[in-house]
């Protein structure tokens, strides 16, 4: 058997790991030729994840059984639609993918069945008679992006325009949505949804860095530490949302913001949280999205059965740089054996170049910090952050340790 998996970032590493401990032949498709999966397929092709003919021809020429990808929810619609036109499995269909990935589709359908949201409106072209009775702040975004690409908030009409033709420029569909700002504290719910039950693997909090009109997750801190009250809600809204899109058994991602009272959905997608996020849901439930993904589309049925964490408190930290040029990393092998940090991961590669920072991609690498005692758990993290570092041409550190604030729960 042949898996044509489409996108080399470290989750479809894992996916690879996974389909290759079954026996299967696997193929990866990226147009990075240094994607981090490379080196875990049996073959490579330089087609780009977002080129539906280029991969529709990939898995042709391959005689490939599976088209699949992990953590992509663009990607996934372009794996839904190259495996409905070639009759292979897929967990998701071409219609349901076009409904979760395009954040139109998704907030018509979010108002229809009565899960929250903020006011929005969505538009081709600029018209500020659109948004006029809108309150600022107010976010812009592309319907159709990742890694938080174009997202920016705004807070007049002026600024609006720049965010609004930048956001379409970066859209496939050049079109952009423009919401309501709602405060509160970002939320990160991932979800397995077994025969129609929403199952709540995960409910975390994102840190984010303070800048003025962009959203770049820093670190990720489980659990996230809100009421009974809000976890209910977060538990319903899920069930509603798997409802509303008819999901039988799929992952599930879900951003929402919550003001300890209230809870308001910002985008979803059927698939599990990007980058290394499938090991901290291992982590904090037991269940292996990545496994699951592979038997969905192999025609098994995961059982999500009784939830146990590692640990009580589980952080993600997420490392971002200085301008600069990349030689090498130091310091996270040796935090890892003296188990100040429990895994770590280097994103970049020797003469990356980092520039300015504006989505979750500009990421040079990230560890995590878990333990069962809060105190322990800071203490860590202080050491880890005092210790890593990504050494520049030249020998300079390179890492921007001003953005790592203490570490609160």
């Amino acid at each position: 058997m042949k898996a044509l998996v489409v996108a080399g970032g470290i989750s479809q590493a894992a996916l690879i790991q996974e389909l290759k401990s079954r026996g299967i032949y696997t193929i990866l498709a990226d147009r990075n030729p240094n994607a981090v999966a490379r080196p875990y397929a049996d073959a490579f092709y330089p087609v780009s994840t977002l080129d539906e003919e280029g991969i529709y021809q990939l898995a042709l020429n391959e005689k490939a059984d599976l088209v699949l990808t992990a953590c992509a929810d663009q990607v996934l619609l372009i794996t839904a639609k190259v495996s409905e036109r070639l009759g292979l499995p897929c967990y998701i269909d071409y219609h349901t993918a076009t409904l979760v990935s395009d954040k139109k589709y998704m907030k018509d359908i979010f108002i229809k069945n009565d899960v929250p949201t903020a006011k929005y409106a969505v538009m081709g072209v600029f018209d500020q008679e659109k948004v006029k009775n809108f309150q600022f702040p107010m976010i812009v975004k592309p319907v159709d992006s990742y890694s938080s690409r174009g997202v920016r908030k705004v807070l007049n009409f002026e600024e609006m325009k720049k965010a609004f033709d930048e956001a379409v420029e970066i859209s496939r569909t050049k079109t952009a949505i423009v919401e309501e700002f709602c405060s509160g504290e970002e939320l990160t719910v991932d979800v397995y949804v077994e025969n129609g039950v929403a199952h709540v693997l995960a409910l975390s909090v994102n840190d984010k860095i303070a800048d003025k009109d962009r959203f770049v997750i820093y670190r990720t801190k489980n659990p996230a530490p809100v009421s009974d009250a809000v976890k209910e809600m977060v538990r319903d809204t899920a069930q509603k949302i798997a409802d509303a899109f008819k999901l039988k058994d799929s992952p599930m991602l879900i951003q929402m913001i919550s003001d300890g009272k209230r809870i308001w959905v910002l985008e979803f997608c059927a698939r599990t949280g990007g980058c290394i996020k499938y090991r901290l849901i291992k982590k904090a439930s037991g269940f292996d999205v990545i496994k699951a993904v592979a038997d969905l589309t192999l025609g098994e049925k995961p059982h999500v059965g009784e939830m146990t964490a590692e640990n009580k408190y589980i952080a993600n930290i997420f490392l971002y740089c200085k301008p600069g040029v990349f030689d090498h990393a130091e310091g996270f092998e040796e935090l890892k054996k003296e188990g100040i940090i429990s895994e770590y991961y280097i994103f970049s590669s020797k003469g990356s170049e980092y520039k300015t920072i504006t989505c979750s991609g500009d990421r040079m690498g990230g560890f995590t910090v878990q333990s069962d005692d809060l105190q322990e758990l800071q203490k860590k993290y202080e050491t880890a952050v005092s210790r890593v570092k990504a050494v520049g041409t030249g020998g300079i550190d390179l890492i921007r340790h001003d953005l790592l604030a203490e570490l609160k729960y």
